[in-house]
């Protein structure tokens, strides 16, 4: 898929600026390992203090994780100004995830004037964990 409107200077501020952000993305860590044209890598440490009494990674965790690359890669292919809302996701969790990096590889599969879809697949030690796609709303920029 091409993008002619990929912007390089907010993908490469999206991909530092992951160690900067603040509330729920910050305190998972998510780490924006790749941010190019349609393609988004992100990881994230399995804690400990983010299992769940029976050991493995709470769903809520990947949940974010999906929810947090649905939109991150969209912001370099859309107009400079506008923004995008989760209009909704769907996730498959295929196996529960004990320890470890989770490594979430999300690509652009449709992007229109006003929606787009992506693709997110979740892998741990080289194992399929998630399957996720979503939809996200884009709002362009008001007249004032």
């Amino acid at each position: 898929m091409d993008f002619p409107q990929f912007n390089q200077q907010i993908a490469e501020e999206l991909q530092h600026a992951s160690g900067t952000s603040g509330g729920l993305a910050k305190y998972l860590d998510f780490r924006h390992t790749e941010l190019t044209a349609g393609r988004l890598v992100v990881e994230m440490d399995a804690r400990a203090d983010l299992l769940t009494p029976f050991g493995t990674l709470h769903g809520g965790c990947l949940s974010a994780m999906v929810d947090h690359c649905l939109g991150v890669v969209f912001y370099p292919v859309i107009p400079p100004g506008s923004w995008v809302a989760t209009t909704e996701f769907k996730l498959n969790l295929l196996r529960p995830v004990s320890s470890g990096v989770c490594v979430a590889l999300t690509e652009i599969i449709a992007l229109g004037k006003r929606s787009g879809v992506a693709r997110i697949d979740i892998t741990n030690a080289g194992r399929a964990v998630c399957a996720a796609q979503g939809t996200v709303t884009v709002v362009g920029k008001s007249a004032s």
